[in-house]
């Protein structure tokens, strides 16, 4: 869900392409495989499945977009979400709800011929599950490619290592990754192309918004970015009913911010939440390292395991290039 600040975000968003991008990503493992197992789906909703109808759309994902990724010059490190802080639970309840009703919603379109109501409310009942997560490690591991497990949230981790320096950008769809402060995030990297919207064929573009602009723009500092955050509503808090990124805004350089939350939301122990966005848990126990991908390894995985074309999986290995040196894949290690 992440936060909605888009509309005091949208100066600061650059267009980019992917050649601007060349270099180490920390990618929102979570966020990822959730706009993979959205997007990669049939016309109906349904999602890519091999013959024992277990879901493979996030390993056709990650496949596809790493490969691409690579020829561009760009090494990924997954980042997987880790135990979630206590105030979190209202909010993994009510999405679990929403997938649930989500899901009956798209077995009724089904029945009643509605395929585009059904792609929309099949992508509404995404979920990740273990699996999910088991069979998206060892591709990655595969691939080549590390992965590090987050002691809590995967997005302030990917943040804390773009701070380090260890990453020059974060992948994730969700602004709540700049509340963690990290510097620079690079938005529709994972489901950049042309998608299907409400029956138009549009262009999603790579988008990057650097934090230190957005401060400077919006002249506030990192911590009330994370006031406006909470004002408009988290994953760890709900909103303030009728109160938008702009309005938010507007309060917090008034400093109406502890009155109105204390007035509005008297139940929230909002500074335990805003001290998690401004010193969230991470580690710093990481290594990075790439390695070739292991494609045997990957065609036993994908072909034998999960029903892949062969000749896709091959064509993808082995057509990662770059424009310059028509490097192969093994190259970039």
């Amino acid at each position: 869900m992440g936060v909605a600040l888009r509309d005091i975000l949208a100066d600061y968003k650059d267009p980019v392409t992917w050649q601007d991008l060349p270099g180490i990503a920390a990618v929102d493992a979570h966020n990822a495989l959730y706009q993979f197992l959205s997007i990669i789906r049939q016309p109906d909703g349904t999602p890519l499945m091999d013959q024992r109808g277990r879901v493979t759309s996030h390993l056709s994902g990650i496949l596809f977009r790493t490969a691409n990724m690579l020829e561009k010059g760009i090494r990924t490190v997954w980042i997987y979400d880790g135990t979630p802080p206590s105030f979190k639970q209202d909010t993994v309840a009510e999405r679990r709800a929403v997938r649930e009703k989500a899901g009956e919603k798209w077995k009724e379109a089904l029945l009643r011929g509605d395929t585009e109501e059904a792609y929309r409310q099949a992508r509404s009942s995404s979920r990740i599950d273990e699996e999910i997560i088991a069979t998206s490690r060892q591709l990655i591991t595969l691939l080549g490619l590390p992965w590090i497990q987050a002691p809590s949230e995967g997005e302030a981790q990917a943040a804390y290592m773009v701070m380090r320096g260890d990453a020059r950008y974060v992948v994730s769809q969700d602004y709540d990754t700049l509340l963690f402060g990290a510097p620079v995030l690079v938005r529709n990297l994972t489901v950049s192309g042309k998608r299907k919207v409400r029956g138009r064929t549009l262009a999603i573009m790579p988008e990057r918004i650097v934090l230190s602009s957005v401060l400077t723009g919006l002249e506030i500092s990192r911590e009330d970015l994370i006031r406006v955050g909470l004002l408009v509503g988290t994953d760890f808090n709900p909103g303030i009913r009728g109160v938008g990124a702009k309005t938010a805004l507007r309060m917090v350089r008034n400093g109406e911010f502890e009155q109105v939350m204390r007035e509005r939301q008297p139940g929230v122990d909002w500074e335990e939440i805003f001290h998690f966005f401004a010193k969230p848990p991470v580690t710093e126990e990481y290594s990075l390292h790439w390695r070739p991908p292991d494609r045997e390894g990957i065609l036993r995985m994908l072909c034998d395991g999960f029903d892949f074309s062969p000749e896709r999986v091959e064509n993808a290995l082995g057509g990662v290039k770059t424009a310059s040196g028509q490097k192969t894949l093994d190259s970039w290690f």
